[in-house]
């Protein structure tokens, strides 16, 4: 009995089929059958991944998709609601013009037909019917639905209408059987269609899930994709657990009437023939002036380049440059470098700031000399094979960096300039990742979520964990897991939803730009927000021979940009470019730790390693950032310790001491495993990247062949091998060891490097133009106050002075005054661009503005302004200038944008009023004087100024407590923020913190039993921090716990996934109540006994909380008294004290507060 399964979903059905490709394929084979195809719902996601495993496993894969047909034109917009909306059609590639044929109609669902799901239309499917083979789908289909209606003969008239589209022979019509009443009844109508139309039927199963078993866990993942839970009454599910992949013989069993429709699913599948085409690029082509050929044209660019960056060259780098050209030219990407080297132009030309270059292209002249790069490789022995091998045929990948305010400029014009059917972003997927399953299946478990959050933190935070990993790694998990039957099931059933895709989205730099409509080569879909993106990611496309591009946006290059302008504006021929790398003072700095704002060197750990490090040159701070990284992190002590006593630094044999000397003798580069191989065995290096892939990847039997010919060489492809360069083979022998060891974890020296370059600009222009950086830098996130206020912070601590936003000084930015930063108008609530743009042109055309009248009246002329604008330049202080204050401006500027209406209401219909008729003396009379209304308090104006900006600027409600506040906390709000590039926080989960700040919100929730817990929002000197304070503790804290109220706080750390972490509430003190012990001295401890009545009889009629201690001197021994003696230290009794027992022995001490919170 010979079948196949037609109808097939899998994972990239997203949240709708649980079916893993691998797995699946697998099945597949185990069960026999030689055959199988997938057809998505809409997409063609998995297709790729589908064919190459297929393949892999020596099964014959067909590519299809189950489409959606618009019962009209895939161009109306709802014409039927409800189930009519479209219809399923199942499509499958007969051959190679079939595939492409499939790709354009899948794409155009997306491009022309989407509503609510990616439509395509008969008109569409006549246009690209050839190579296809089409099945009429299940209970969705169209045929199927007018049979459940019981119109017959419109059923047979659609049949024949498909029949006409694919062609006799083309199109069948589909038997499913999964136990629901209504298929019965519809296959029962399609058996009869078939003898009266002569079209002839196939059988599929729907598949759904691999396994029978996994009928729960798809269940689960419905809900996931419909926000159910499981006990929910009417919600989707697939009914009867049939929907998995079946044997033949289980369809023989369910279709012993139909054995024919069987047979038709494996002539079908033979029928079916698709080669895909891998690793042949498809790049475009670039159109250089006439008269040249691509070739020419970038020799003639690289030798003017070369000249420019190295004014007269030596032999060797016009050598080097010839060799690197010769290996783009027999490689084919003389084109690719073209076209990268003119976006990057345009970019530069523009005023777009590009960065000094990204990866391993920074290895190579060529990009030197197209300044493409900024990075001399000769003098950081950057290595050329690690971006193109001569040896390994693959697509270069240069990134660049661009100001990530104006990166979309340039994808702007490279779409322009190639076509917009040719240039096109990449789409990526979201996965299932091990905690977000649990929480997901927990949630629709109706678990507690107390319960599921501490499962689900159970899980480690690092890269590419695993449900399974982390079994071996916690043994508590593995223990709840082995003895909680609820656990065991949620994570059985999180195991097998681990890993599926969940959503897709658009790749946030990807570009794909290809010789021809880019739908020729891989389907179109579009991202959430309406983009058109690629269905195949980054890899896929790569394999497919596609260029892909990434065009990143990276903040620090608009920071830099904007420092450097303003910059120059004191010292005009300053100029980054030109700074020295090697200056001392600047290196000195990044020692310091104080490196807040500078690139990849500014988190709490990265800090600590620059101040032990103490860099004495970029090479330093180049290794500093390959080395902070999980894994080669271990080897920091070393390197730290072989740059101070160069005495400890050992080479195993003098071929390694040129390789190894930048680094102190360690191997921190791939780049260097690169050159040992080579100098040492005497590999090409061509060879040599190709073994650092190798180690890097773990390839086992590679690595253990290739010990082999490093030590004794090998005589086929004349590689000579230590041995017979002088070097013993034990020697050899634990140099690859080593080699093994550090290339699990080494870095791409070049992308490095690159990064370094930015990093040492940064800290240069903080060192030696602090103001105008940290301007820039707080001009980068003016739209998240909370980073503002941390730099405000910093900004406090270098003493630089903050400026309040000024309509007469200030731009939209925070700029430079006087050695002051004056604060940016754009970061006031509610003023737009508009207004700002209105505000300085008028400046600039009428000089500054006088008065609150005379700046409402000018601008009013422009119609930018309402009242809530000038409300918010009140109070945000940006009015200070014109001679009031807050409070009179705020009493009276709705009288005065009403009198100025007024105005401009008469001189619009031509009316002379009073005012036109009066001299200037008179007129003064006319102006209305600002109400005697003094000032806001400072709580006031400080509350103001952090509505409208979301930070304080003239002063901090805490800055009187800042000293007592520092003494008392453990951690900052600050270290409950996400780190921006790990994602990880700075306090970990379930640590004991202390923190301390003012109530700015509190929310009040009633528990299950009907107990009071709040949400406390507290803001300290640096943001902001969320305080859960439990029904207990908010009983007994009540009174505190009011708005506006400063408290410390001691808690329990609870971390959120890839959200701000939050403490749970154990102990509240307020920061008046800081803790006093009285001290009272005694000769001995006989003196004390002697007078312990007396003393007692002092204290009795205090009573409070502060502590009282005796010190007696001769045997320096502290007592305590117990805590009913504790009393409240006051002027009254500290006077009888003092009269008794003299001023010296009696003595006030102010306690920090850890030691009792």
């Amino acid at each position: 009995m010979n079948f196949a399964h037609l109808h097939v979903h899998t994972e990239y059905s997203l949240l709708d089929g649980s079916n893993k490709i691998r797995e699946y394929v697998a099945r597949v084979k185990e069960l026999g059958m030689n055959s199988a195809a997938i057809t998505d719902h809409g997409v063609m996601y998995g297709v790729i991944d589908f064919y190459r495993e297929a393949k892999k496993q020596g099964i014959k894969p067909i590519l299809g998709c189950e489409v959606y047909v618009a019962p009209g034109s895939r161009f109306d917009r709802e014409i039927t609601g409800g189930d009519d909306r479209y219809y399923h059609l199942v499509l499958l590639a007969e051959n190679n013009t079939g595939y492409a044929n499939l790709m354009k109609i899948v794409s155009k669902g997306f491009v022309e037909g989407y509503y609510y799901k990616p439509r395509v239309d008969k008109a569409l499917l006549q246009e690209y019917h050839e190579g296809i083979i089409a099945l009429s789908a299940c209970l969705a289909g169209e045929v199927q639905r007018y049979v459940t209606k019981g119109l017959y003969e419109e059923a047979k008239k659609t049949a024949l209408e498909y029949q006409d589209i694919f062609g006799k022979g083309n199109y069948f019509l589909e038997l499913q059987d999964h136990g629901i009443p209504e298929q019965a009844l519809v296959n029962q109508s399609l058996l009869k269609m078939s003898e009266e139309l002569g079209i002839e039927l196939v059988v599929t199963n729907d598949v759904h899930y691999t396994y029978a078993k996994d009928e729960k866990a798809q269940d689960i993942l419905l809900c996931i994709q419909t926000g159910k839970k499981l006990q929910d009454e009417n919600r989707m599910r697939y009914e009867g657990g049939q929907y998995y992949v079946k044997s033949p013989e289980e369809m023989a069993q369910l279709f012993p009437y139909a054995l024919q429709a069987l047979e038709n699913t494996q002539k079908i599948a033979d029928r079916c023939d698709v080669e895909i085409e891998f690793g042949v690029t498809k790049l475009p082509k670039y159109d250089v002036p006439d008269g040249f050929t691509s070739w020419e044209y970038l020799s003639k660019l690289c030798f003017e380049g070369l000249e420019k960056r190295y004014g007269d060259p030596s032999q060797e780098l016009k050598e080097r440059l010839d060799y690197e050209l010769s290996v783009i030219k027999n490689m084919g990407y003389v084109d690719y470098f073209l076209i990268v080297w003119d976006f990057i132009k345009y970019a530069k030309d523009h005023g777009i700031a590009v960065g000094p270059g990204r990866g391993s292209a920074a290895g190579s002249i060529v990009s030197y000399c197209l300044e493409i790069t900024n990075i001399d490789p000769i003098r950081y022995q950057l290595l050329f094979e690690r971006f193109l091998n001569p040896e390994r045929v693959s697509m270069p990948d240069i990134d660049v960096d661009f100001c990530y305010e104006r990166r979309q400029e340039v994808i702007d014009y490279v779409v322009r300039k190639y076509g917009k059917d040719r240039v096109v972003q990449i789409v990526t997927f979201g996965t299932m990742a091990a905690r977000g399953v649990i929480r997901d299946v927990g949630r629709v478990m109706d678990l507690p979520y107390a319960f599921v959050d501490t499962i689900a933190k159970m899980i480690p935070t690092e890269l590419n964990i695993t449900i399974d990993k982390a079994m071996q790694m916690n043994s508590e998990l593995r223990k709840t897991y082995e003895t909680d039957e609820q656990v065991k099931y949620l994570i059985d059933m999180s195991k097998r939803l681990e890993g599926l895709p969940r959503h897709s989205s658009m790749h946030a730099a990807g570009v794909v730009i290809s010789q021809k409509s880019v739908d020729e080569y891989v389907p179109l879909s579009r991202a959430q927000d309406g983009s058109i993106t690629t269905q195949f990611t980054m890899t896929t496309l790569e394999e497919l021979g596609l260029l892909k591009m990434d065009f990143l946006g990276l903040r620090t290059l608009t920071v830099i940009q904007n420092a450097v302008q303003m910059a120059k504006k004191r010292i005009p021929a300053f100029d980054i470019e030109a700074i020295d790398y090697d200056d001392k003072k600047v290196l000195d700095y990044i020692g310091t730790g104080k490196t807040d704002g500078i690139f990849q060197v500014e988190s709490a750990g990265m800090k600590s390693f620059m101040k032990e490090l103490k860099p004495q040159s970029l090479e330093d701070i180049i290794a500093g950032i390959s080395l902070y990284r999980p894994g080669p992190m271990d080897f920091i002590p070393q390197y730290i310790r072989g740059k101070r006593e160069a005495g400890t630094i050992a080479y195993d044999c003098p071929q390694l001491e040129p390789i190894l000397a930048p680094t102190y003798g360690c191997i921190v580069y791939q780049e260097q495993v690169m050159q040992i191989v080579r100098d040492l065995a005497g590999y090409t290096l061509g060879r040599s990247d190709l073994l650092r892939r190798a180690m890097s990847k773990k390839k086992g039997d590679v690595m253990q062949k290739e010990r082999q010919i490093f030590v004794y060489g090998d005589k086929e492809t004349n590689v000579p091998g230590c041995v017979a360069n002088g070097i013993d083979e034990k020697t050899a022998n634990k140099i690859y060891d080593e080699m093994i060891d550090f290339a699990k974890y080494a870095f791409n020296k070049s992308h490095a490097a690159a990064y370094a370059v930015v990093s040492y600009q940064t800290a240069y222009l903080k060192y030696y133009y602090p103001v105008e950086f940290m301007a820039a830098l707080m001009t980068s996130v003016i739209e998240n106050p909370p980073k503002v206020a941390e730099y405000i912070y910093s900004c406090r601590q270098m003493s630089i002075q903050l400026l309040p936003p000024d309509i007469n000084a200030g731009v939209a930015n925070f700029s430079v005054d006087d050695g002051k930063i004056r604060y940016g108008l754009a970061a006031i609530k509610g003023v737009g661009k508009p207004v700002i743009e209105a505000i300085v042109a008028d400046r600039k055309d009428f000089g500054p503005f006088k008065n609150l009248e005379d700046f409402i009246s000018r601008l009013s002329v422009k119609e930018v302004l309402n009242k809530r604008v000038i409300e918010n330049f009140i109070k945000a202080g940006a009015l200070d200038g014109l001679g009031g204050t807050r409070k009179q401006f705020m009493s009276i500027y709705v009288q005065i944008a009403d009198h100025v209406n007024q105005e401009k209401k008469y001189a619009m219909t031509g009316q002379l009023t009073l005012f036109d008729l009066a001299d200037d003396e008179q007129k003064q009379d006319f102006e209305i004087k600002l109400p005697n209304v003094g000032e806001y308090s400072k709580e006031n104006r400080l509350a103001y100024e952090k509505e409208v900006l979301g930070v304080y600027i003239s002063g901090h409600p805490l800055e009187e407590y800042e000293d007592k506040w520092r003494r008392a906390i453990s951690a900052t709000t600050a270290d409950f923020q996400p780190d921006e590039e790990t994602g990880q926080t700075k306090v970990h989960d379930g640590a004991k913190e202390i923190v301390g700040g003012m109530i700015v919100d509190k929310t009040v929730k009633n528990t299950r039993n009907n107990q009071m817990m709040a949400f406390l929002t507290l803001e300290d000197l640096l943001g902001t921090v969320e305080i859960v304070v439990f029904p207990r503790d908010y009983e007994k804290n009540r009174p505190l716990l009011e708005v506006d109220n400063k408290i410390f706080v001691r808690g329990r750390v609870s971390e959120e996934d890839e959200k701000a972490s939050k403490l749970i509430c154990e102990r509240i003190m307020p920061f008046e109540q800081t803790k006093k012990e009285l001290w009272i001295q005694f000769p001995s401890k006989a003196a004390f006994l002697e007078e312990e009545q007396t003393v007692y009889g002092y204290l009795a009629d205090s009573e409070g909380e502060d502590e009282v201690v005796i010190y007696c001197q001769a045997e320096r021994a502290v007592k305590r008294l117990p805590r009913n003696r504790s009393i409240s230290i006051e002027p009254a009794v500290l006077s009888r004290l003092m009269n008794y027992f003299g001023e010296k022995r009696v003595k006030v001490v102010e306690k920090a507060i850890e030691n009792h919170l």
